[in-house]
Protein backbone atom coordinates (compact mmCIF):
# COMPACT_ATOMS: atom_id res chain seq x y z
CA UNK A 1 0.00 0.00 0.00
CA UNK A 2 2.78 2.87 0.81
CA UNK A 3 4.45 1.78 -2.70
CA UNK A 4 1.08 2.48 -3.91
CA UNK A 5 0.58 5.81 -2.68
CA UNK A 6 4.19 6.81 -2.94
CA UNK A 7 3.59 5.77 -6.85
CA UNK A 8 -0.14 8.41 -6.75
CA UNK A 9 1.39 10.99 -5.02
CA UNK A 10 4.74 11.14 -7.53
CA UNK A 11 1.85 10.94 -10.43
CA UNK A 12 -0.50 13.06 -8.69
CA UNK A 13 2.60 16.00 -8.58
CA UNK A 14 3.23 15.44 -11.95
CA UNK A 15 0.08 16.21 -13.14
CA UNK A 16 0.52 19.57 -11.21
CA UNK A 17 3.52 20.68 -12.35
CA UNK A 18 2.57 19.68 -16.29
CA UNK A 19 -0.43 21.73 -15.83
CA UNK A 20 1.54 24.34 -14.08
CA UNK A 21 4.18 24.26 -16.70
CA UNK A 22 1.31 24.80 -19.37
CA UNK A 23 0.77 28.10 -17.73
CA UNK A 24 3.50 28.96 -19.14
CA UNK A 25 2.56 29.29 -22.39
CA UNK A 26 -0.54 31.54 -21.25
CA UNK A 27 2.33 34.13 -19.87
CA UNK A 28 3.24 33.98 -23.19
CA UNK A 29 0.24 34.48 -25.30
CA UNK A 30 -0.89 36.91 -23.00
CA UNK A 31 2.48 39.26 -23.08
CA UNK A 32 2.05 38.58 -27.02
CA UNK A 33 -1.41 39.60 -27.52
CA UNK A 34 -0.68 42.71 -25.52
CA UNK A 35 2.37 43.72 -26.95
CA UNK A 36 2.58 45.66 -30.20
CA UNK A 37 3.18 43.70 -33.20
CA UNK A 38 7.31 44.57 -33.26
CA UNK A 39 7.91 42.90 -29.89
CA UNK A 40 5.63 39.71 -30.05
CA UNK A 41 8.48 37.51 -31.44
CA UNK A 42 10.82 38.81 -28.35
CA UNK A 43 7.14 37.82 -25.75
CA UNK A 44 7.92 34.38 -27.26
CA UNK A 45 11.09 33.98 -26.55
CA UNK A 46 11.68 35.78 -23.52
CA UNK A 47 8.96 33.53 -21.57
CA UNK A 48 10.78 29.82 -22.53
CA UNK A 49 13.86 31.41 -21.95
CA UNK A 50 13.92 32.67 -18.73
CA UNK A 51 11.59 28.91 -17.72
CA UNK A 52 15.20 27.27 -18.96
CA UNK A 53 17.39 29.89 -16.70
CA UNK A 54 15.00 28.98 -14.15
CA UNK A 55 15.10 25.44 -14.11
CA UNK A 56 19.00 25.24 -14.13
CA UNK A 57 19.21 28.44 -11.34
CA UNK A 58 15.93 26.67 -8.92
CA UNK A 59 17.74 23.02 -9.48
CA UNK A 60 21.48 24.29 -8.44
CA UNK A 61 20.66 26.72 -6.12
CA UNK A 62 16.93 28.13 -5.11
CA UNK A 63 15.19 24.57 -4.39
CA UNK A 64 18.50 24.20 -1.61
CA UNK A 65 17.91 27.40 -0.54
CA UNK A 66 14.58 27.44 -0.14
CA UNK A 67 14.26 23.50 1.40
CA UNK A 68 18.18 22.63 2.38
CA UNK A 69 18.13 19.33 -0.29
CA UNK A 70 20.51 18.70 -3.04
CA UNK A 71 20.34 17.27 -6.09
CA UNK A 72 24.09 16.09 -6.53
CA UNK A 73 23.93 13.13 -5.06
CA UNK A 74 23.31 9.56 -7.23
CA UNK A 75 20.66 9.17 -9.52
CA UNK A 76 19.63 5.66 -7.40
CA UNK A 77 18.93 8.00 -4.14
CA UNK A 78 17.29 10.36 -6.17
CA UNK A 79 14.83 7.65 -7.72
CA UNK A 80 14.08 7.05 -3.69
CA UNK A 81 10.24 6.73 -2.93
CA UNK A 82 9.19 6.68 -7.00
CA UNK A 83 11.21 9.92 -7.30
CA UNK A 84 8.36 11.98 -5.51
CA UNK A 85 11.31 14.53 -4.23
CA UNK A 86 12.36 15.46 -7.90
CA UNK A 87 8.76 16.06 -9.04
CA UNK A 88 8.19 17.69 -6.13
CA UNK A 89 11.44 20.30 -7.04
CA UNK A 90 9.82 20.03 -10.47
CA UNK A 91 6.46 21.31 -9.32
CA UNK A 92 7.66 23.94 -7.17
CA UNK A 93 10.32 25.01 -10.41
CA UNK A 94 7.11 26.53 -12.33
CA UNK A 95 6.13 28.41 -9.43
CA UNK A 96 9.37 30.37 -9.39
CA UNK A 97 9.86 30.46 -12.79
CA UNK A 98 6.20 32.43 -12.67
CA UNK A 99 8.20 35.21 -11.11
CA UNK A 100 10.36 36.02 -14.01
CA UNK A 101 7.49 35.38 -16.50
CA UNK A 102 5.36 38.15 -14.32
CA UNK A 103 8.14 40.27 -14.30
CA UNK A 104 8.50 40.28 -18.46
CA UNK A 105 4.97 41.50 -18.66
CA UNK A 106 5.93 44.98 -17.08
CA UNK A 107 9.02 45.65 -18.41
CA UNK A 108 8.36 44.29 -22.01
CA UNK A 109 9.24 46.10 -25.46
CA UNK A 110 12.02 48.07 -24.18
CA UNK A 111 14.39 45.59 -21.95
CA UNK A 112 17.32 44.07 -23.21
CA UNK A 113 17.46 40.25 -23.36
CA UNK A 114 20.77 39.87 -21.91
CA UNK A 115 20.79 40.99 -18.72
CA UNK A 116 16.93 40.02 -18.00
CA UNK A 117 17.95 36.50 -17.80
CA UNK A 118 21.15 37.72 -15.59
CA UNK A 119 17.99 38.84 -12.93
CA UNK A 120 16.28 35.76 -13.99
CA UNK A 121 18.79 33.71 -12.84
CA UNK A 122 19.75 35.56 -9.45
CA UNK A 123 15.81 36.14 -8.59
CA UNK A 124 15.32 32.26 -8.63
CA UNK A 125 18.46 31.37 -7.65
CA UNK A 126 18.26 33.02 -4.18
CA UNK A 127 15.72 36.12 -3.77
CA UNK A 128 12.78 34.29 -3.97
CA UNK A 129 13.77 30.91 -2.98
CA UNK A 130 14.75 33.09 0.47
CA UNK A 131 11.04 33.61 0.88
CA UNK A 132 9.55 30.77 -0.17
CA UNK A 133 11.72 29.20 2.67
CA UNK A 134 10.75 31.60 5.37
CA UNK A 135 6.79 30.84 4.04
CA UNK A 136 6.59 27.34 3.52
CA UNK A 137 9.48 25.82 5.46
CA UNK A 138 10.00 27.34 8.88
CA UNK A 139 12.90 28.92 7.95
CA UNK A 140 14.60 31.65 10.67
CA UNK A 141 11.45 30.65 13.33
CA UNK A 142 9.54 33.82 11.53
CA UNK A 143 6.50 31.23 11.20
CA UNK A 144 6.94 30.29 14.93
CA UNK A 145 7.49 33.53 16.14
CA UNK A 146 4.41 34.86 14.26
CA UNK A 147 2.51 31.96 16.02
CA UNK A 148 4.09 33.11 19.53
CA UNK A 149 2.67 36.79 18.81
CA UNK A 150 -0.35 36.19 17.12
CA UNK A 151 -1.83 32.77 18.04
CA UNK A 152 -1.47 31.62 14.03
CA UNK A 153 1.02 31.44 11.11
CA UNK A 154 1.33 33.17 8.23
CA UNK A 155 -1.16 31.15 5.74
CA UNK A 156 -0.22 31.02 1.82
CA UNK A 157 -1.69 28.11 0.37
CA UNK A 158 -0.94 28.64 -2.85
CA UNK A 159 0.88 31.66 -3.56
CA UNK A 160 -0.71 34.82 -2.82
CA UNK A 161 1.98 36.20 -1.54
CA UNK A 162 5.21 33.62 -2.07
CA UNK A 163 4.31 33.59 -6.13
CA UNK A 164 2.45 36.76 -6.98
CA UNK A 165 2.97 39.79 -4.32
CA UNK A 166 6.40 38.72 -4.41
CA UNK A 167 6.33 38.54 -7.97
CA UNK A 168 4.88 42.07 -8.82
CA UNK A 169 6.61 43.63 -6.13
CA UNK A 170 10.06 42.72 -7.87
CA UNK A 171 8.35 43.71 -11.33
CA UNK A 172 7.85 47.27 -10.02
CA UNK A 173 11.00 48.03 -9.03
CA UNK A 174 12.38 46.78 -12.67
CA UNK A 175 9.38 49.26 -14.50
CA UNK A 176 10.99 52.42 -12.67
CA UNK A 177 14.26 51.63 -13.37
CA UNK A 178 13.40 51.07 -17.07
CA UNK A 179 11.49 54.34 -17.51
CA UNK A 180 8.43 54.43 -19.86
CA UNK A 181 8.57 53.36 -23.47
CA UNK A 182 9.20 56.16 -25.63
CA UNK A 183 6.87 58.25 -26.68
CA UNK A 184 4.60 57.07 -24.33
CA UNK A 185 4.22 59.60 -22.17
CA UNK A 186 4.81 63.12 -24.06
CA UNK A 187 6.22 66.47 -22.83
CA UNK A 188 3.20 68.22 -23.78
CA UNK A 189 1.05 66.16 -21.07
CA UNK A 190 -0.47 63.62 -23.79
CA UNK A 191 -0.47 59.77 -23.54
CA UNK A 192 -0.01 57.94 -26.42
CA UNK A 193 -2.08 54.47 -26.89
CA UNK A 194 -0.27 51.31 -27.53
CA UNK A 195 -3.20 49.46 -27.95
CA UNK A 196 -3.01 45.39 -27.73
CA UNK A 197 -1.64 44.01 -31.18
CA UNK A 198 -4.22 40.89 -30.95
CA UNK A 199 -7.16 40.38 -28.67
CA UNK A 200 -7.48 37.06 -29.52
CA UNK A 201 -4.06 35.48 -28.44
CA UNK A 202 -4.78 38.08 -25.51
CA UNK A 203 -7.56 35.86 -24.91
CA UNK A 204 -5.78 32.84 -25.73
CA UNK A 205 -3.26 33.53 -23.09
CA UNK A 206 -5.56 34.31 -19.99
CA UNK A 207 -7.85 30.83 -21.03
CA UNK A 208 -4.71 29.02 -20.84
CA UNK A 209 -3.82 30.45 -17.02
CA UNK A 210 -7.08 29.89 -16.22
CA UNK A 211 -7.21 26.50 -17.19
CA UNK A 212 -3.40 25.60 -15.79
CA UNK A 213 -4.26 27.97 -12.65
CA UNK A 214 -6.84 24.92 -10.93
CA UNK A 215 -3.33 22.63 -10.96
CA UNK A 216 -1.43 25.51 -9.33
CA UNK A 217 -4.07 25.56 -6.79
CA UNK A 218 -5.40 22.15 -5.73
CA UNK A 219 -2.11 20.30 -6.33
CA UNK A 220 -0.59 22.48 -4.16
CA UNK A 221 -1.98 20.05 -1.29
CA UNK A 222 1.02 17.86 -3.18
CA UNK A 223 -0.33 14.66 -2.30
CA UNK A 224 -3.69 12.87 -3.09
CA UNK A 225 -4.67 12.47 0.17
CA UNK A 226 -4.74 16.19 0.94
CA UNK A 227 -6.37 16.66 -2.65
CA UNK A 228 -9.68 19.12 -1.87
CA UNK A 229 -12.71 20.46 -3.72
CA UNK A 230 -13.33 22.91 -1.72
CA UNK A 231 -9.96 24.89 -3.44
CA UNK A 232 -11.09 24.26 -6.84
CA UNK A 233 -14.55 25.69 -6.63
CA UNK A 234 -13.19 28.68 -4.66
CA UNK A 235 -11.08 28.95 -7.23
CA UNK A 236 -13.80 28.83 -9.55
CA UNK A 237 -15.59 30.98 -7.98
CA UNK A 238 -12.72 34.11 -7.50
CA UNK A 239 -11.87 33.55 -10.97
CA UNK A 240 -16.09 34.40 -11.98
CA UNK A 241 -15.77 37.12 -9.35
CA UNK A 242 -12.99 38.65 -10.98
CA UNK A 243 -14.26 38.56 -14.56
CA UNK A 244 -17.91 39.99 -13.85
CA UNK A 245 -16.31 42.55 -11.98
CA UNK A 246 -13.24 43.32 -14.16
CA UNK A 247 -16.38 43.27 -16.94
CA UNK A 248 -18.43 46.11 -15.54
CA UNK A 249 -15.91 48.36 -13.91
CA UNK A 250 -13.56 47.93 -17.26
CA UNK A 251 -16.78 49.09 -19.53
CA UNK A 252 -16.61 45.66 -21.45
CA UNK A 253 -12.46 46.21 -22.14
CA UNK A 254 -11.37 42.83 -23.77
CA UNK A 255 -8.45 43.52 -22.00
CA UNK A 256 -9.81 44.02 -18.62
CA UNK A 257 -12.16 41.01 -19.02
CA UNK A 258 -9.53 38.69 -19.48
CA UNK A 259 -7.26 40.32 -16.91
CA UNK A 260 -10.10 40.10 -14.36
CA UNK A 261 -10.42 36.42 -13.67
CA UNK A 262 -6.79 36.32 -13.64
CA UNK A 263 -6.51 38.68 -10.63
CA UNK A 264 -9.25 37.07 -9.04
CA UNK A 265 -7.36 33.51 -9.00
CA UNK A 266 -4.05 35.84 -7.88
CA UNK A 267 -5.98 36.38 -5.13
CA UNK A 268 -7.79 33.38 -3.80
CA UNK A 269 -4.34 31.84 -3.54
CA UNK A 270 -3.66 31.90 -0.35
CA UNK A 271 -6.83 31.42 1.52
CA UNK A 272 -8.33 28.78 -1.36
CA UNK A 273 -8.54 25.79 1.43
CA UNK A 274 -10.15 27.90 4.18
CA UNK A 275 -12.53 30.28 2.25
CA UNK A 276 -16.31 29.55 1.79
CA UNK A 277 -16.62 29.63 -2.06
CA UNK A 278 -19.12 32.92 -1.28
CA UNK A 279 -16.54 34.27 0.36
CA UNK A 280 -13.90 33.43 -2.46
CA UNK A 281 -16.39 35.53 -4.88
CA UNK A 282 -16.11 38.29 -2.92
CA UNK A 283 -12.41 37.95 -2.71
CA UNK A 284 -12.13 37.47 -6.90
CA UNK A 285 -14.55 40.59 -6.79
CA UNK A 286 -12.65 42.74 -4.86
CA UNK A 287 -9.67 41.77 -6.93
CA UNK A 288 -11.37 42.30 -10.47
CA UNK A 289 -11.69 45.81 -9.10
CA UNK A 290 -8.44 46.53 -8.10
CA UNK A 291 -6.77 45.17 -10.99
CA UNK A 292 -9.06 47.94 -13.15
CA UNK A 293 -8.70 50.78 -11.06
CA UNK A 294 -5.29 50.39 -10.02
CA UNK A 295 -3.98 50.13 -13.42
CA UNK A 296 -6.60 52.91 -14.92
CA UNK A 297 -4.53 54.82 -12.25
CA UNK A 298 -0.70 53.68 -12.69
CA UNK A 299 -1.27 53.93 -16.37
CA UNK A 300 -3.24 57.23 -16.72
CA UNK A 301 -2.31 59.05 -13.60
CA UNK A 302 0.58 58.07 -12.15
CA UNK A 303 2.72 57.31 -15.15
CA UNK A 304 3.93 54.01 -14.68
CA UNK A 305 4.49 52.28 -17.90
CA UNK A 306 3.45 48.65 -16.91
CA UNK A 307 2.72 47.41 -19.89
CA UNK A 308 0.74 44.29 -18.71
CA UNK A 309 -0.43 46.30 -15.67
CA UNK A 310 1.64 43.35 -13.43
CA UNK A 311 1.98 44.78 -10.65
CA UNK A 312 -1.73 46.01 -10.22
CA UNK A 313 -2.40 42.25 -11.22
CA UNK A 314 0.17 39.96 -9.79
CA UNK A 315 1.31 42.49 -6.91
CA UNK A 316 -1.25 44.32 -5.69
CA UNK A 317 -3.92 41.46 -6.01
CA UNK A 318 -1.70 38.80 -4.27
CA UNK A 319 -1.18 41.15 -1.34
CA UNK A 320 -4.90 41.69 -0.96
CA UNK A 321 -4.82 37.85 -1.22
CA UNK A 322 -2.71 37.49 1.44
CA UNK A 323 -4.84 39.96 3.99
CA UNK A 324 -8.09 38.36 2.89
CA UNK A 325 -7.18 35.10 3.62
CA UNK A 326 -7.21 36.10 7.20
CA UNK A 327 -10.78 38.22 6.62
CA UNK A 328 -12.55 35.36 4.85
CA UNK A 329 -10.90 32.05 6.58
CA UNK A 330 -11.78 33.05 9.73
CA UNK A 331 -14.87 31.30 11.05
CA UNK A 332 -17.20 34.31 11.58
CA UNK A 333 -17.73 34.34 7.76
CA UNK A 334 -17.42 30.65 6.96
CA UNK A 335 -14.05 29.60 6.66
CA UNK A 336 -12.43 26.63 8.06
CA UNK A 337 -10.68 28.81 10.42
CA UNK A 338 -6.82 28.74 12.16
CA UNK A 339 -6.20 31.88 10.18
CA UNK A 340 -6.14 35.61 11.50
CA UNK A 341 -5.70 39.12 10.15
CA UNK A 342 -2.43 40.32 12.13
CA UNK A 343 -0.78 37.25 10.97
CA UNK A 344 -1.65 37.85 7.65
CA UNK A 345 -0.48 41.66 7.34
CA UNK A 346 3.19 40.94 8.76
CA UNK A 347 3.49 38.28 6.82
CA UNK A 348 2.28 40.02 3.54
CA UNK A 349 3.96 42.90 4.98
CA UNK A 350 7.35 40.97 4.88
CA UNK A 351 6.71 39.46 1.49
CA UNK A 352 6.62 42.75 0.19
CA UNK A 353 9.52 44.44 1.56
CA UNK A 354 11.37 41.32 0.41
CA UNK A 355 10.62 42.32 -3.17
CA UNK A 356 11.04 45.78 -3.09
CA UNK A 357 14.76 44.98 -1.54
CA UNK A 358 15.52 42.40 -4.09
CA UNK A 359 13.88 43.89 -7.13
CA UNK A 360 15.47 47.08 -6.43
CA UNK A 361 18.95 45.66 -5.74
CA UNK A 362 19.28 43.28 -8.37
CA UNK A 363 17.76 45.71 -11.09
CA UNK A 364 19.48 48.52 -9.90
CA UNK A 365 23.00 46.69 -10.43
CA UNK A 366 22.43 45.99 -13.62
CA UNK A 367 21.07 48.97 -15.00
CA UNK A 368 24.44 50.49 -13.56
CA UNK A 369 26.70 47.93 -14.74
CA UNK A 370 25.11 46.41 -18.13
CA UNK A 371 22.34 48.86 -18.49
CA UNK A 372 18.54 47.16 -19.12
CA UNK A 373 16.94 49.26 -21.44
CA UNK A 374 17.61 48.94 -25.56
CA UNK A 375 18.15 52.06 -27.41
CA UNK A 376 16.20 54.51 -28.88
CA UNK A 377 16.33 53.50 -32.00
CA UNK A 378 16.42 49.65 -31.39
CA UNK A 379 13.32 50.09 -29.81
CA UNK A 380 11.63 51.82 -32.16
CA UNK A 381 12.51 49.11 -34.58
CA UNK A 382 11.09 46.54 -32.10
CA UNK A 383 12.74 43.67 -30.22
CA UNK A 384 11.85 41.37 -32.74
CA UNK A 385 14.41 42.59 -35.41
CA UNK A 386 16.95 44.13 -32.71
CA UNK A 387 16.89 40.91 -30.88
CA UNK A 388 16.16 38.12 -33.09
CA UNK A 389 16.64 39.65 -36.42
CA UNK A 390 12.81 38.37 -37.10
CA UNK A 391 9.05 39.59 -36.94
CA UNK A 392 6.74 37.70 -35.99
CA UNK A 393 5.01 37.92 -39.63
CA UNK A 394 7.52 38.98 -41.86
CA UNK A 395 6.91 41.40 -44.20
CA UNK A 396 10.91 41.67 -44.91
CA UNK A 397 13.54 40.07 -45.46
CA UNK A 398 15.54 38.81 -42.19
CA UNK A 399 18.72 41.37 -41.02
CA UNK A 400 21.07 39.55 -40.20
Amino acid sequence: MDAHKQGADALFILLGAIMVLAMHAGFAFLELGTVRRKNQVNALVKILVDFCVSTVAYFVVGYGVAYGASFMVGAEFLAGNNGYELVKFFFLLTFAAAIPAIISGGIAERAKFWPQLIATAVIVGFVYPFFEGVAWNQHFGFQAWLKALTGDEFHDFAGSVVVHAVGGWIALPAVLLLGARSNRYRKDGAISAHPPSSIPFLALGAWILIVGWFGFNVMSAQTLDKISGLVAVNSLMAMVGGTLVALVAGKNDPGFVHNGPLAGLVAVCAGSDLMHPMGALVVGAVAGGIFVWMFTLTQNKWRIDDVLGVWPLHGLCGTWGGIAAGVFGAQALGGMGGVNITAQLVGTALGVVWALVGGFTVYGVLKLTLGLRLSQEEEFEGADLTIHKITATPDREASW
